[in-house]
């Protein structure tokens, strides 16, 4: 299996650089297995397709303001992009930088305070972050909220304005540690989520930290020889609980997003899902069975990607590239702030 087995044409024209003024108003493409037809409607449309006693389950995660400036002793120029926060004051980071620095070496921030490159790890560094007291700091989580900007992805080609703070970010994010958004929960609003709960959808909610790697391209051309990216999540026993009593009851388990798959298939043991937090490396792609959700709400994914790779393993890799010819050719909106699909899995 080849990277090249997943992948699409997609005008650029229609990959989306701002998000609509309502989260709920982007399209939805309903994807049924075969022989059953697509059907073009709406995120706030979600409500006719769930029923009473279906399980939402969302991503809370927060994307913080993750990338600061800076420049080296020498004066070269620092961007620094934070993947990871740790304790004390350090973090694990990508530095864009044309002359990458060694241990010991200092980067002075534009915002006042400097880093400590404490080592090294592939492409990432591993930092120490000595928040400037003038600016009231006493925190790296301080300095970011000040003075952070937002990462948006790489596709967007734009500077991030006031309004993406709030945008890119999903109103039930609570969990800060992100540094890409979990972007099938931005479709959601308090009115669409008031409307779920009065027809009798409950909700749960999971922990995984987006990293900077989710944007990151398959560098091998065999499927099998790619290896992931970590991230960290936290699936508690409250969201296992509600997991097992809807299953029980005969109701369904909807994952909002990949994040949410990610996050419960690594955390079943033996078949079952288990209360687990820590790192998942896990990769999906078409041969691996998904135990955990009934449903999936995603976003649509680039070309060749490890999300679309995992959206082919629910669905079917056939009915998802049908599925995004079918989007292109009906003008859907793609990626981050783009529109979204609903999917149901490919028959066994």
């Amino acid at each position: 299996m080849k990277k090249s087995d997943f992948n699409y044409a997609l005008p650029p024209e229609l990959i989306a650089q701002v998000p609509l003024a309502e989260r709920s108003a982007s399209r939805m493409l309903v994807v049924p297995p075969p022989p059953e037809a697509f059907a073009d409607v709406h995120v706030r449309d979600l409500v006719e397709h769930l029923q009473p006693g279906d399980l939402l389950v969302f991503n809370d995660t927060r994307v913080i303001p993750a990338r600061l400036f800076g420049a080296k002793d020498s004066g070269g120029r620092v961007e620094i992009l934070i993947e990871r926060l740790l304790a004390e004051n350090e973090a694990r980071a990508q530095l864009g930088v044309s002359k990458k620095p060694k241990p010991g070496g200092r980067i002075m921030l534009d915002a006042g305070g400097e880093a400590e490159v404490l080592g090294r790890d592939g492409e990432f560094f591993h930092l120490r972050f000595h928040p400037c007291a003038e600016h009231g700091d006493d925190s790296l989580e301080k300095l970011l909220l000040r003075a952070g900007r937002l990462p948006l992805p790489p596709y967007i080609q734009r500077e991030p304005g006031a309004d993406d703070r709030e945008r890119y970010q999903t109103v039930f994010a609570r969990e800060t540690g992100a540094v890409a958004a979990p972007t099938a929960g931005l479709h959601f609003d308090e009115a669409l989520l008031a409307r779920l709960a009065g027809r009798g959808i409950e909700f749960g909610h999971i922990t995984l930290h987006v990293g900077a790697g989710t944007f990151q391209p398959m560098r091998a051309d065999s499927v099998h020889e790619h290896r992931m990216h970590s991230e960290w999540l936290n699936v508690g026993a409250g969201l296992v609980d509600k997991v097992r009593r809807t299953r029980a009851a005969g109701h369904r388990v909807v994952a909002v997003g990949t994040t949410v798959v990610r996050a419960l298939e690594s955390a079943m043991r033996d078949g079952e899902l288990q209360p687990f937090a820590g790192e998942t490396q896990i990769f999906i792609f078409p041969g691996y069975r998904i135990r955990s959700v009934d449903l999936l709400l995603t976003n649509f994914h680039l070309p060749e990607s490890t999300l679309l790779m995992l959206v082919s393993a629910f669905a079917g890799r056939e009915r998802i590239l049908k599925a995004y010819r079918h989007a292109v050719a009906q003008r859907y909106r793609f990626f981050s702030y783009g529109d979204a699909m609903l999917l149901h899995p490919a028959k066994a």
